[in-house]
């Protein structure tokens, strides 16, 4: 098994900045944030680099904020982690887009609701904003949770009826990790899972 020291040396030696993280939290509502989408990943950020230290900037509890990579990576589950890159590689004003537009970003809260159109961010909706308004990509799939449910019946609808208070909004807008990890437009740079 893969430890820790390593994926972080791994890590440092092959990732570029704009490069997005995906790992496994383990906890309650992430392992079905995990099932309710047939993916291992609940969770997923963009690497930067700042006065020569790799950072993760992330939506977490209880708001969006920058985490030294080391740091973001002992949260996943089993050292489950995978980097993917944009197929096409990113300039030096792309990556400081990216940065300014995170940046404005930082400090807002997290949605533990997962709605797409509230100013409150979560993980898989704040890199998908932040790299549509910087860079005009937009990295996975924005779908109501109707259709979300649909396309994975191994969900517990009982879990998510209890989480909404006995009113799953059906209409509700919202974006995974797992539509990220999927999407054609990256590519696995680095992945401890198989």
């Amino acid at each position: 098994m893969t430890t820790l020291d390593t994926i972080h040396k791994d890590l440092e030696s092959q990732v570029h900045e704009g490069d997005i993280i995906f790992i496994s939290i383990d906890s309650f509502l992430y392992r079905q944030v995990a099932k309710g989408t047939g993916s291992w990943t609940s969770h997923v950020g963009f690497i930067v680099k700042e006065n020569n230290q790799w950072f993760v900037l992330e939506s977490a509890v209880p708001k969006v904020r920058r985490t030294p990579l080391r740091d973001f990576v002992k949260r996943t589950t089993n050292n489950e982690v995978s980097v993917l890159r944009l197929q096409n590689k990113l300039t030096t004003d792309q990556i400081e887009q990216l940065k300014n537009t995170a940046e404005k970003r930082m400090g807002r809260f997290y949605h533990l609701g997962f709605k797409f159109n509230s100013e409150r961010q979560f993980c898989s909706k704040f890199v998908y904003l932040t790299y549509k308004e910087a860079l005009g990509i937009e990295i996975g799939k924005v779908q109501t949770l109707a259709a979300l449910l649909e396309e994975n019946p191994q969900a517990s609808v009982n879990f998510w009826r209890c989480w909404y208070f006995g009113f799953v909004p059906w209409n509700r807008k919202t974006i995974t990790p797992a539509s990220q990890l999927v999407d054609p437009q990256l590519f696995t740079v680095y992945s401890t899972v198989s």
